[in-house]
């Protein structure tokens, strides 16, 4: 009887995958910043192996060490979201940056808002120009 315990092959494209998903980076986010596709970190995150430069650039990007994807499990990776969450420094990483989303619908109604306003200062120029025009063709009568 074997009493120690089975570990399962390391899949080191499933550890990016997780670690991505749990640094709430996506896929094309993470391909953006390391100039490829959203397909190629597909295809990476379906791989078994991962060459050690592609898994250093792809650590470097999320902001985690090439260790703690080989070694990821999900209570380290808790540890390293809340840690870089709560980072003050100017860090460049996706993880860090991904803090920062905006959600497209508010923004798109920040402009409509501001766009109203300005047609709203403009309609009143307006006026004030019919206005000032009324007021002149009176005075010459």
């Amino acid at each position: 009887m074997e009493t120690a315990a089975r570990r399962r092959p390391l899949h080191l494209g499933d550890h990016v995958r997780r670690m991505r998903t749990a640094l709430g980076v996506k896929q094309s986010a993470l391909a953006s910043e390391l100039g490829t596709t959203q397909q190629n970190i597909s295809r990476i995150e379906q791989e078994e192996e991962v060459d050690e430069v592609t898994l250093e650039r792809i650590a470097k990007v999320l902001g985690v060490s090439a260790e703690a994807i080989k070694n990821f499990d999900e209570e380290a990776a808790i540890n390293i979201v809340s840690t870089t969450f709560n980072s003050h420094d100017n860090s460049t990483s996706v993880a860090f940056k991904s803090t920062f989303n905006f959600n497209p619908i508010d923004k798109l109604m920040e402009v409509m808002d501001e766009n109203k306003k300005l047609y709203e200062r403009l309609l009143q120029s307006e006026r004030e120009k019919v206005e000032l025009l009324e007021r002149m063709l009176k005075e010459k009568e």
